[in-house]
């Protein structure tokens, strides 16, 4: 299901796990919203911090955020949680790679196996110096794990390709009949 023209030329290939991080943090009151729990946009900020370090890492270089799919907040994460976004590169085309994102928390105080509280899928595109989009190595999957998660990346890149593509021919269409957005 790889697409090989999306694998640049002389660049070796990089393993799932050469790149993969995980960033941890206890949550505190200064994290807090009005309802007493962690606010899902610092959570979303680790889940980015994660992604662009393991981005970074396996590009070799700068990598910047180009969107981020289904983040899914799966429970409430509360004051006094130790937060663990852990990371990985699960595809990579010419420039761009997928990071898939797990949240886990458990309490800072306690010897409980951290339960899921989150995941998400972020798209980053390596850039140079200029800030235009320069080749990554190809992800290479090392389990079976890996190579699931590799082959549901590429299902969302379609998707993502599709929706892309039908929102600009629905866009232009509507231009043409005259309608203004």
């Amino acid at each position: 299901m790889t697409d090989q023209g999306d694998i640049p030329d002389g660049i070796p290939g990089k393993p799932t796990s050469a790149s993969r991080t995980t960033l941890s943090h206890i949550m505190t009151s200064h994290d807090t919203n009005l309802l007493g729990t962690v606010h899902g946009g610092v959570i979303m900020k680790l889940v980015d911090d994660a992604a662009g370090a393991v981005a970074g890492r396996h590009s070799g270089g700068p990598a910047v955020t180009a969107s981020m799919d289904e983040m899914a907040f799966l429970e409430p994460v509360r004051v006094g949680d130790l937060l663990h976004v852990k990371a990985q590169v699960n595809w990579t085309g010419r420039s761009s790679m997928e990071v898939g994102v797990r949240v886990m928390a458990e309490r800072w105080n306690e010897s409980t196996p951290a339960t899921q509280v989150g995941s998400a899928y972020l798209v980053f595109a390596a850039v140079d110096a200029e800030g235009r989009p320069r080749p990554v190595p190809q992800v290479i999957p090392e389990t079976e794990q890996d190579k699931r998660r590799n082959q549901e990346a590429q299902i969302r890149r379609t998707h993502r390709l599709a929706r892309r593509q039908a929102i600009k021919e629905l866009r232009e269409r509507r231009a043409a009949e005259g309608y203004e957005d």
